[in-house]
């Protein structure tokens, strides 16, 4: 039995810590990966972060908190298709925004990170196209800038301020190719760079990537992720008298991970240190939650834990858990501005007539103009796409779109549901649904769709035609453990139903699978289960789940409209622990 909050024990890394402060990771639930964060006293001494998006639009989300529990989604910095065209021809889900790094100077926000043609070559120029984002609003999406783009053949690229005002980028090429930190100038106004320096190439570890450059102390302090992003996912540091180098490794490398653990936090990494109003010193980290059986749906998420770093020592990371004591921060309250809601935020919609999608809502890769909009009935009005979530492939963008949007998972437990009108439905093959949605080679389907009837109704003495009828069908796609594709369940609406609204759930009662269920709007009672999807064939790759609804025509000609209401996002709770 699972209850709505169940904690790990907390065991104290080396140090002294004055705690007096309790809370839970994750502190940015779901998909949330490679968090960078700062603490803004000009912005009524408030904290920011960022996380990385890949294909999902609108991206790079930024929240804000006043005491590192409370955290809003107040922004998307990518969201406008003019700003990045090329995210909507990227090819794979490993594709698109890689580790943002946010940064506060002289009043601007500045928003450093990758765009990531996953699909080329490791050492192909065109592979990475490095950009700086600005805005003197972080509280309004438009108020970003369109990028500045500069020349770095590699990712994870993160600004740094030296004492002189000089800007420095650190990065890492494709780390098969040509492993090692990077450094190299910057004019972060107009993206002009100079020589690239390697500076460290990390303890020997797979994957050195994802670098930060601190100044503290007469030293320069590189921080960086070693492991690969998953269970050998670690922290190490080195530092330097020079920004150039030599840098020496900490004596006990890596500073922060759950390898070789039987935490429930696992695959911790790629880290980014702050500090708050009184000087302390934080980090925040992605990290999984990982199931007995290896799965973990909801994908990479933010954690967040205090750092012990005395004057002109190594800084000392608390262990990564679900109940957390930190450097005492008083309760504040949810922060005003910003456009969204809190991250873990349950919700209700109906669609208010006039009104847009929220920044909570997003598709994968851009919307197709005219294929979205809200009723004068307050429904979300859905134009149907040729293509389905797998699309021809299952990795690359359609020309044509696909008709798609969803909300992030952010509860271990939860209900969501939404409501459909299908009396639009009438050919072969069109359907429409909801989906528990990893990426196009990695999601769950529980649609209505029209197929052959098993009935035959005789129009003449020489034929017989077969015709159609709604079904439910769910349908699963997955390559974990191995590429499979099939119908999991087909069973014919009952006839009662036809002709009504029809609402369609995905349920999570456990950590390991999810329930698809339907039944006629309102009658709760005559829910049936339809189907099940398994947590560990969405476990894969760097996005977590998103729940989501969809109208396709699989492939064949015409179109279709259909109206979803209802929809709802009930979060039961978050398992941290065992």
């Amino acid at each position: 039995m699972f209850l709505r909050s169940v904690a790990l024990l907390f065991v104290l890394a080396s140090g002294s810590l004055a705690q007096n402060t309790t809370y839970q990771n994750p502190i940015l639930p779901g998909f949330h990966p490679d968090p960078s964060c700062i603490f803004v006293p000009e912005r009524d001494d408030t904290f920011f972060c960022a996380s990385s998006s890949f294909l999902v639009f609108p991206g790079i989300p930024i929240h804000a908190s006043k005491d590192l529990q409370k955290w809003k989604l107040v922004s998307n910095v990518l969201n406008r298709p003019s700003q990045l065209p090329g995210l909507n021809t990227a090819k794979r889900a490993t594709s698109g925004i890689w580790a943002p790094t946010l940064r506060y100077r002289d009043g601007t926000f500045y928003l450093v990170t990758t765009l990531v043609y996953d699909d080329y070559p490791k050492n192909s120029s065109a592979r990475f196209d490095n950009l700086i984002f600005t805005s003197e609003d972080p509280y309004t999406s438009t108020a970003w800038s369109d990028p500045v783009h500069f020349e770095f053949p590699g990712y994870d690229s993160s600004p740094f301020w030296d004492d002189d005002g000089q800007v420095y980028i650190t990065g890492t090429f494709a780390w098969e190719v040509s492993p090692g930190i990077q450094k190299l100038p910057l004019n972060i106004d107009t993206g002009e760079v100079g020589p690239t320096k390697n500076i460290w190439n990390g303890t020997g570890a797979s994957a050195p990537e994802g670098p930060h450059l601190y100044r503290k102390d007469g030293y320069y302090y590189l921080m960086i992720a070693e492991g690969g992003t998953g269970a050998g996912h670690m922290v190490t540091m080195a530092r330097s008298t020079s920004i150039d180098g030599p840098y020496e490794g900490h004596p006990h490398n890596p500073v922060l991970t759950n390898a070789g653990t039987t935490a429930y936090f696992q695959n911790v990494g790629h880290a980014d240190l702050f500090q708050d109003g009184e000087g302390r010193w934080w980090a925040v980290a992605l990290s999984v939650r990982q199931g007995s059986d290896g799965s973990y749906p909801m994908g990479r998420e933010t954690v967040l834990t205090p750092v012990t770093w005395e004057e002109g020592e190594w800084p000392i990371f608390s262990n990564v858990s679900g109940k957390m004591s930190g450097w005492h921060i008083d309760s504040a309250p949810v922060v005003e501005d910003g456009e969204g809601s809190l991250v873990d935020s349950s919700f209700y919609g109906r669609f208010e007539p006039g009104s847009e999608l929220g920044p909570e809502f997003v598709h994968w890769r851009f919307p197709v103009e005219g294929d979205y909009g809200i009723s004068k009935e307050g429904s979300l009005q859905l134009r149907s796409s040729r293509a389905n979530l797998t699309g021809s492939d299952g990795r690359s963008a359609e020309k044509e779109g696909q008709t798609f949007v969803g909300r992030r998972q952010v509860h271990s437990l939860f209900e969501f549901s939404a409501t459909f009108d299908i009396t639009a439905l009438k050919r072969e093959e069109e359907e429409a649904g909801v989906s528990v949605f990893l990426d196009q080679l990695h999601h769950y389907d529980l649609g209505i769709v029209m197929l052959p009837s098993s009935t035959k109704r005789k129009l003449s003495s020489s034929s017989n035609i077969t015709s159609l009828a709604p079904h439910f069908r769910v349908r699963g796609i997955t390559t974990v453990p191995a590429f499979t594709s099939s119908d999991l369940a087909v069973t014919a609406i009952p006839s009662p139903w036809i002709g009504q609204s029809i609402t369609l759930k995905i349920q999570a009662k456990n950590i390991t699978h999810y329930e698809l269920s339907a039944g006629p709007l309102g009658k709760k009672a005559e829910m049936k289960t339809i189907g099940y999807g398994n947590g560990l064939g969405l476990t894969w790759g760097f996005t977590g789940v998103l729940l989501s609804v969809y109208a396709t025509t699989n492939g064949r000609t015409g179109e279709f409209e259909t109206f979803v209401s209802e929809w709802k996002y009930d979060g039961i709770g978050q398992v941290v622990g065992k």
